[in-house]
């Protein structure tokens, strides 16, 4: 293994988890990658039935794990999305890659380090299963932090556009009507203030 610490890059974040069949490669996104142990160096890994890249690592027996950072692109998690078809090879218009020792690929930008993991047990869990494997190579690419789950919804991820609202807004507690106009004898729902202490919204 390259570098040791790579296995410390490991938090309960985002992966790209890749495969590769033949010269067929693919890969998705899971969020389920921990180390179990780390003499010898082990990480298990759960991947949804539905994934083909889940039946690239039950024939082949081998897996690598990209992990993604906070510089990661929204465009990464579109490329790779949280399913892997079938028919696609998600690798074959991706430039920001490179081949392990193992031959299969890791993602080179948005990634802070990767590891080579060959399956020594599995699990059926129903609709997933779970991948024991010793790591058999990895490394540190940069020392950008590893990306959560909310870093990802809260920076990475678009948000909605807020659509303006039309309408009455109630001074005191912030309660919307939306309407042109406001009846004389309207009362908040909420804090139960009269009409008069709304103020109109100006869109």
């Amino acid at each position: 293994m390259k570098n040791q610490a790579a296995m410390f890059k490991l938090t309960y974040g985002l992966f790209v988890l890749s495969a590769k069949e033949g010269e067929k490669d693919n890969g998705c996104i899971v969020n389920t990658v921990q180390q179990v142990t780390d003499t010898p160096n082990r990480i298990a890994v759960t991947v949804n039935k539905s994934n083909y890249t889940h039946d690239m690592i039950l024939k082949t027996g081998r897996f690598n794990v990209s992990i993604l950072s906070e510089d990661a692109s929204f465009e990464i998690f579109q490329h790779f999305g949280f399913q892997s078809g079938r028919d696609v090879d998600k690798f074959a218009d991706w430039n920001n890659y490179k081949r392990a020792e193992n031959q299969i690929t890791y993602i080179t930008k948005g990634t802070n380090g990767y590891l080579c993991g060959k399956v020594i047990d599995t699990m059926d869990l129903g609709t997933h299963t779970f991948f024991l494997a010793e790591v058999e190579d990895g490394d540190i690419l940069n020392d950008t932090e590893s990306v959560t789950y909310s870093y990802y919804h809260k920076n990475i991820k678009p948000q909605p556009k807020e659509t303006k609202k039309t309408g009455w807004r109630c001074k005191i507690c912030g309660y919307v009507y939306e309407g042109e106009e406001l009846p004389p004898d309207f009362i908040c729902p909420l804090c139960k203030h009269g009409a008069s202490d709304f103020e109109k919204i100006e869109s």
